[in-house]
């Protein structure tokens, strides 16, 4: 079972389950989730493999996807499901497998898609910091400096650390060889999603490009596209009031 953090009671609306990306960890949404549940209960998820979840030797869509109905089984779901970049497409995944589970979809950022990108340099320098003496989070972040190039990043990694047993609260063997099963989408042939979906992306960012909206409309036909000016792909992070702003009046 995935471990949750609950920010607020339930209520007559539905509950949102925010679901982070990789690296991530249901500590990073923390001020957004408690923001939004002023209307309505949010659940944060740690994902496998991340934060104080269980660790296993596959990071499939699939598999967490399974997860996230585990999750929503026991909550006693239909949902609200917000995930951003990995998170958002497991919680495709989900919808589109499971969709009696979704009540409504939000994707930040992210779309059905395969990267070609990768993200195993952080892994590389996340494995690099000497853990041995560290004391506190900024030891960590001075010795990453020099291998992340964005401060941005450098402090959202380090909210995954247990600084008491001087560890990275992330399996960073398995994430590493999964790394192809997490840049890649699952074949969804014939599946498709028919509650309301909103694809909402930075408007510096390149993940959700146009020529990506046919691929999006085949497997969510009533997907409506959004984005935040001035934000890039953390748009939680840079934007954080505009992101909250653009969640509410869409669940509204």
């Amino acid at each position: 079972m995935l471990n949750l953090i609950q920010h607020g009671t339930k209520t007559d609306r539905p509950g949102l389950l925010i679901v982070h990306g990789l690296y991530g960890s249901a500590r990073n949404w923390g001020v957004i989730a408690k923001r939004l549940s002023d209307a309505r209960q949010v659940i944060a998820v740690d994902m496998r493999n991340h934060g104080l979840s269980p660790w296993y030797d596959t990071h499939s869509y699939p598999d967490l996807a399974d997860d996230l109905a585990g999750v929503l089984q026991d909550l006693d779901g239909p949902f609200d499901v917000l995930g951003h970049s990995m998170g958002g497409k497991a919680s495709m995944v989900l919808a589109l497998t499971r969709p009696e589970l979704v009540n409504r979809l939000i994707v930040a950022d992210i779309a059905p898609v395969t990267y070609t990108h990768t993200q195993i340099q952080y892994i590389d320098a996340m494995k690099a910091v000497d853990l041995s003496d560290v004391e506190k989070r900024s030891d960590v972040a001075e010795q990453l400096e020099g291998l992340v190039d964005d401060p941005t990043l450098i402090s959202f990694f380090t909210q995954s650390l247990d600084i008491k047993e001087k560890k990275w609260r992330l399996n960073l063997d398995v994430l590493a060889a999964e790394m192809p099963n997490i840049l890649s989408f699952p074949d969804m042939t014939g599946k498709h999603y028919g509650g309301p979906a909103l694809f909402l992306s930075g408007a510096d960012s390149e993940y959700v490009k146009r020529e990506y909206h046919n691929e999006i409309k085949s497997l969510f036909p009533k997907a409506q596209f959004a984005k935040i000016p001035g934000a890039g792909h953390w748009l939680h992070a840079e934007k954080p009031r505009e992101f909250e702003a653009a969640i509410r009046t869409w669940l509204g």
